[in-house]
Parts: C-alpha cells; structure tokens; sequence
C-alpha cells in the first residue's frame, strides 16, 4: 500500500505543508498547515476523499500561524498532535507526543522523534522512509536557535539523532528558502553547511550561533496565536 505524500508551499514563510494519507484506506494526516492556506488544504482533502485522522505541528511557530483549530472545527475526529515539551500549547492538544508515540495512518505509521534546538517542543516525524523535519534539519542548512527556549547545542545532539538514519531517508524540511524540496540523510551528513558529518559539535554552536537573523516579522501574532493552536486574541 503506497503512501499519498503531497508537499504544498506558503510563500511568504517559505512554509512546507504536508499532507500525507494512505492511499487505499484514505486516512490522512496533515502536517504544519499555514492558517493563509487552509482553503487550499480542505479542497485537496476534500478532492482526494481523505479521512482526517491528524493535525500535526512539529513545534510552536513564530514565522506563520497554524491552522490547526481552524481545520479541527471542520474534521472533529481530528487529533491536534504537538511535541510533549509544548507544556503552554497542552489545553488545545489531543495528543502531546514523544519519542516514540505512533500515529497510524491506514497501514503506515508515523513514528514521533523529539528533537528540541530550534525551539524547546520541536518535533520530527518518521514515516516509511520520509523525515519531515519541521525546523530542526533543513537541506544543507538547519533552523535557528536564538528565541522560544532554543539551544544550539541541543539541536546538534538532536540532528546526531536524525543521522542514525539510514543514508536513504528523505528529508522533507518545514521550510526551504532556496528553492529545494527534499533532501536524504545521507546527503545532508555530506553537503549539509552548518552540521555535516565532520563538523563536531563547537563547529555547529559557532556557526549558527553567528547567523545573525532577524527576527520573523509575525513573531508576535504567531507565538501567542500558536500557544493556542491557531486562534488569535481579538
């Protein structure tokens, strides 16, 4: 039974969304879904027939707010999923998942990996031979550590995690600014310019401690509407 996997992009975040399903039971899973973008997800949904099972959100996010209670307010039986260290986001969770927690989907499951560093809650999700990794591992670059509880040496020790994958895995990142869309473990412990596999872990802290960004323009809308799970303060 083949896995549905549909990669759908927001331009202003560079936000990746995925929606992910089993192809002959239907039963779906949706993954870092952008409020902006929620008609376009509930069409696909609804185009390809799929039975929402889960909304999932690698962490809490400060470029973008989700969708996720807007899109429970349409499939009830859906299931909020967020990591088990978003303690603040816990009263609009259904599922506070960690190492370990499965989120069977059809024939498929989605295998919950704690990896905290961009933010303390981040989470990435296995399934088959694809890693969605929110903004822990990007392609040839990695999320920020400088708000939300971040730690560079905490990312580092969780992307060693992810590099135990086997070489093949896919690496579907949350958000890509030069025009990528997936990568392979293998590739990133090669080519990946911040964390690859001869960089030891005072390299990693150095240079991303030396990024020097900004911050993302929605931060102060975002955080607080996704401590809620999409809902903003009137």
């Amino acid at each position: 039974m083949s896995l549905i996997c549909k990669p759908l992009f927001e331009q202003e975040s560079s936000t990746f969304t995925y929606l992910l399903a089993d192809s002959v039971t239907k039963e779906a899973a949706i993954i870092d879904a952008v409020d902006c973008m929620i008609e376009r997800d509930i069409a696909l949904i609804e185009e390809l027939n799929l039975d929402l099972k889960f909304i999932i959100e690698t962490h809490i996010h400060a470029d973008h707010v989700t969708s996720a209670c807007p899109l429970k307010n349409k499939y009830h039986d859906a299931k909020i999923v967020l990591g088990i260290e978003n303690t603040s986001a816990e009263s609009c969770a259904d599922i506070m998942a960690g190492d370990g927690h499965i989120l069977p989907i059809g024939k498929h499951e989605i295998h919950a990996i704690e990896t905290p560093g961009h933010t303390i809650g981040c989470m990435s999700f296995l399934v088959d031979n694809k890693l969605f990794t929110g903004d822990s591992l990007f392609i040839r670059s990695t999320g920020r550590c400088d708000f939300q509880g971040g730690s560079a040496l905490t990312l580092y020790h969780s992307i060693q995690k992810l590099f135990t994958l086997p070489d093949s895995t896919m690496v579907y990142p949350g958000h890509d600014y030069n025009g990528f869309t997936v990568s392979t473990i293998g590739e990133e412990k090669k080519f990946n310019t911040l964390i690859r596999e001869e960089y030891d872990q005072e390299t990693f802290v150095k240079k991303v401690s030396s990024l020097d960004l900004s911050l993302p323009k929605k931060i102060n809308i975002a955080v607080a509407a996704n401590h809620s799970c999409g809902l903003i303060s009137s």
